[in-house]
């Protein structure tokens, strides 16, 4: 077997949060009485950070480092106890999940979503499938920077070249190539399929299971 361990992103890969965050950032944003925005708007917003999300929301007028700290604290503080009112899995994702698990492939997760809410909502939604499991805790190491990817292989001792990288973005595609994994793209999440190949991604999937014959 070529490969041996699979990283996965969480948003837009493995689940379909765009609902939870929005809301969770709109709501910031009427409170403030700014305007808010729709969920497609969102899914261009999704993947360098919910900190990024937060200043990518906020008008231009009302956009300095002081304001976007502030609504990233208030729109956590409701995306916390709100992170899995409709968040779920993309269908077919459980099912790749237990084939993966049945083939001994080492399974890690590595979101730029913070690292707490990572943790908390890949365990509630996938409990006993990932280790190890992280998000975003250092600003300079989100993804495209691959630290944590090497890292992730290392804990689970495999080399970089023998892992599998799945996303939904550009990013994630720059990541998997910067960390020499082979890089997968997915077109059920966020991000167009022109995006991913013109990132380096080596394969796209269509369906979650696409993904057993690359193994």
């Amino acid at each position: 077997m070529k490969f041996k361990g699979v990283i996965f992103d969480l948003d837009g890969t493995l689940v379909n949060s765009l609902e939870d965050i929005a809301d969770a950032m709109n709501t910031v944003l009427q409170d403030l009485d700014y305007p808010t925005h729709d969920y497609d708007d969102y899914q261009y917003f999704i993947g360098s950070g919910l900190r990024n999300l937060v200043s990518k929301s906020l008008p231009k007028t009302h956009n300095d480092e002081n304001q976007i700290e502030r609504c990233y604290h208030s729109m956590i503080e409701i995306y916390r106890d709100n992170c899995t009112n409709q968040t779920k899995p993309y269908n077919g994702i459980v099912e790749l999940l237990d084939e993966l698990k049945s083939r001994n492939i080492k399974l890690g997760v590595f979101s730029n979503k913070a690292d707490a809410l990572t943790k908390e909502i890949t365990a509630i939604i996938f409990p006993g499938y990932f280790n190890p499991i992280v998000g975003l805790s250092v600003e300079s190491l989100k993804k495209p920077n691959p630290f944590e990817a090497i890292e992730i292989s290392k804990s689970l001792g495999l080399k970089p070249e023998e892992m599998i990288f799945v996303g939904d973005s550009g990013i994630d595609m720059q990541t998997a190539t910067n960390a020499n994994m082979h890089a997968v793209g997915v077109i059920w999440g966020y991000r167009p399929e022109e995006e991913l190949i013109a990132n380096g991604a080596k394969h796209i999937l269509s369906h979650p299971l696409d993904l057993i014959p690359i193994l």
